[in-house]
């Protein structure tokens, strides 16, 4: 794992576009801050880039980094949830424009996972996650169910868990609106 580290960090500060495990399912992944990396995102899955994606963090206390004006109930979900969960906040701030939603939103998940925390610890800045698939297909469980045409426009394909066949699911999904409210997307 450790090598995989060091390449992943060193393709992530590049501007590159990596292909790895997380928490949920196996991702692409970019500097969340880098605009470029973002749009060549889009264009690996060929996605509209009107269609937001998840930024994966590992420490709660830089939320309030990238979260103009983080709810106080936010704070508490962190703390209670023991699966996956992506939380869609208001304001986004200080990540690539072509990241934020038309609203200002984006979509946050803290990971416990150890690959993905060592990797975010290292290149200390949110890494877009969005699922290994061209648009409008299946989202891929595992390593190997992985189109080979995705594989080929990545720069750095980590090793760590490619033949874990461990069952997975992508996280829930809930958004945080004004006066606390919250709006299940995906249970």
């Amino acid at each position: 794992m450790k090598e995989d580290l060091k390449k992943a960090v060193e393709i992530l500060k590049e501007g590159g576009i990596i292909l790895y495990p997380t928490d949920t399912i196996w991702g692409l992944g970019c500097d969340a801050t880098n605009p470029e990396a973002v749009a060549r995102i889009f264009r690996i899955k060929a996605r509209e880039d009107s269609k937001s994606m998840l930024v994966l963090m590992e420490n709660p206390a830089l939320l309030e980094r990238y979260v103009e004006d983080v709810p106080e109930v936010a704070w508490d979900l962190i703390e209670i949830t023991n699966t996956p969960l992506t939380v869609i906040y208001p304001g986004a701030k200080n990540l690539a424009a072509n990241l934020i939603a038309d609203d200002g939103s984006i979509g946050i998940r803290f990971t416990r996972e150890t690959f993905t925390s060592r990797l975010l610890q290292r290149f200390r800045r949110p890494v877009v996650s969005t699922s290994a698939n061209i648009s409008g297909e299946e989202s891929p469980a595992f390593f190997d169910a992985i189109d080979d045409e995705i594989k080929h426009q990545v720069d750095y394909i980590v090793e760590y868990r490619q033949d874990d066949r461990t069952p997975t699911r992508p996280s829930g999904i809930i958004r945080l609106g004004p006066g606390g409210r919250i709006d299940i997307i995906r249970k």
